[in-house]
């Protein structure tokens, strides 16, 4: 056969088979060249029974009709539209700009598919098994859809750039020799990127890729046991929202982010491995509601410094390995207490929230064990944050709990001296979070002295010229460090009455000193 005969004049080559040449033939007029028979076990694309050669077509005549194929019939645009199609040998259109439309859907190939740096208008394929698909720096003017397609070595999109959207939905994307599923790193995509129910064994890659809208993997699963993460995006951009939700089943043609019917089943978002977003931009929200994460001891889910207007942590509490956020910037955060993980596996260093948005019952109590368990070493910041959150939404009293609970953990780590001196500070003033209560301490040991020094002798010291004896003011005398009544010095007091005076004035000054120190700190506070 002489390569390009008969395509100014669109009659067919020499050496074509019945299926090619019935291919070539659907090319010119734009319509669907199906070679499905009906039985849908026949059919499976992904199934066991053979296809003979009355189903195939060789590669090198696809690439031919793609790159260089003959004139579209009058009246009728050009495009290759094939259903039930096994395509031997390896498709390769490396470096090509292919102008009529593509849509391959329920098709076998037979080895992987070339489209390095090719140039595309859409590329559709739809329910078919293919080897590998090497796409790098791949360009489209419109969509590439890969929907339920089965990839046996991998998908790699380096650096590719999609006009518009980019479908995975319900794809099976097993890892390549490097462990990789999707390798999407610098991948754009100008609109939607769609991977819901998507399967991934290996790592799905997108470091610096970006996604013009919303990046969705409702309902999917992704599985890598291995050491790298199941999810690897770190620099990742997103324009609107990154979902990691569930996904309703049921009827196909409900478009992307629809509300299922109440009774619709459901699938999980489900990761089985860590999940990196470190860096991340998103302009709208990272929505974690419902997923599930599978984490050994060693892996995470880690979101360090990452920006997004809302961050809603609603997923299920990993069991094992660790949440970071540290660095995170969010401004709402909304939570349940139910999705954080326990002591020493929450990090929130630098992490920072303007508001609070608690799903369900999340008591202040739970909040401060939120707090409590991401500082296994103590660390005001969380606690600081947490406070002028609170404080900033109108909540002062709960706020004032919160730095009282920073207190008496820093208390911990104080030595002895130190220590005894904090516990004195919190159980008269609170730390100066609880001033009232030096009142009631003033007033019942004011009570309880002046009962006593009621039935204490009292000599004068000078006894020509002294006050008359009051046991009330005496006591209160001996409590007020600062202010002098008149009392406290005009009365011998021997014995147990000494101590117990000398008692009283050391009290005093705890109180007072504590009282100080508590509005100090408040006064610096505000």
């Amino acid at each position: 056969m002489t390569e390009g005969a008969g395509i100014r004049t669109g009659n067919l080559p020499e050496d074509l088979t019945a299926a090619e040449a019935g291919m070539w033939q659907a090319f010119r007029n734009g319509s669907v060249y199906d070679l499905r028979d009906g039985d849908a076990d026949v059919d499976d694309p992904h199934g066991t029974v053979a296809w003979g050669p009355e189903r195939t077509v060789r590669a090198r005549i696809v690439a031919w009709l793609l790159l260089d194929g003959p004139p579209a019939l009058p009246g009728r645009v050009s495009a290759l539209k094939l259903a039930g199609v096994l395509i031997s040998g390896t498709l390769d259109l490396a470096g090509g700009t292919i102008v009529p439309y593509v849509e391959l859907q329920g098709c076998r190939f037979e080895k992987e598919v070339l489209l390095p740096e090719a140039r595309f208008t859409t590329v559709r394929l739809v329910d078919c098994s293919v080897p590998r698909l090497e796409a790098a720096r791949l360009q489209t003017e419109g969509d590439l859809h890969l929907p339920r397609c089965r990839f046996h070595g991998g998908v790699r999109l380096t650096d590719a750039h999609i006009g518009t959207d980019l479908l995975l939905n319900q794809a099976v994307v097993h890892q390549d020799r490097r462990g990789r599923s999707i390798t999407g790193d610098g991948l754009t995509v100008g609109q939607d990127l769609q991977a819901e129910m998507l399967e991934s064994y290996g790592e799905l890659s997108l470091r610096s890729a970006t996604v013009g809208v919303s990046l969705s993997l409702r309902g999917a699963r992704l599985v890598n046991p291995y050491a790298r993460p199941a999810l690897n995006a770190p620099q990742l951009t997103v324009e609107r929202t990154l979902y990691l939700t569930p996904a309703g089943l049921g009827n196909p043609l409900l478009t992307s982010g629809v509300t299922p019917a109440r009774g619709t089943r459901m699938q999980r978002f489900e990761c089985r491995g860590g999940i990196r977003l470190d860096d991340g931009r998103f302009g709208d929200a990272v929505d974690l509601e419902q997923a599930r994460f599978v984490l050994e001891d060693d892996q995470e889910l880690s979101l360090r410094r990452v920006q997004t207007p809302e961050l809603r942590f609603l997923g299920e509490r990993p069991e094992r390995g660790k949440v970071v956020l540290s660095g995170a910037r969010i401004v709402i955060l909304v939570d349940r207490w139910t999705s954080w993980p326990g002591p020493g596996n929450l990090h929130m260093g630098g992490f920072t929230y303007e508001n609070l948005v608690p799903l369900d019952a999340f008591p202040l109590a739970r909040r401060l064990e939120w707090v409590s368990a991401a500082t296994a070493e103590y660390n005001p910041e969380p606690y600081e944050r947490l406070a002028t959150v609170l404080r900033n939404s109108g909540e002062d009293v709960d706020a004032r709990e919160v730095l009282l609970a920073k207190q008496r953990r820093r208390r911990e780590t104080l030595p002895l001296a130190a220590k005894l001196w904090g516990y004195a500070q919190d159980w008269t003033v609170a730390y100066g979070y609880r001033p009232g209560r030096a009142a009631v301490w003033m007033a019942v040991l004011w009570a309880a002295a002046s009962i006593a020094f009621s039935h204490a002798g009292h000599p004068p010291v000078n006894k020509d010229s002294h006050p008359e004896w009051n046991s009330s003011l005496f006591a209160l005398d001996l409590l007020l460090p600062v202010v002098d009544l008149g009392q406290a010095g005009q009365w011998q007091l021997s014995d147990a009455w000494q101590w117990l005076s000398t008692a009283m004035i050391l009290v005093g000054w705890i109180l007072a000193t504590t009282v100080a120190a508590g509005a100090t700190r408040l006064l610096r506070r505000r």
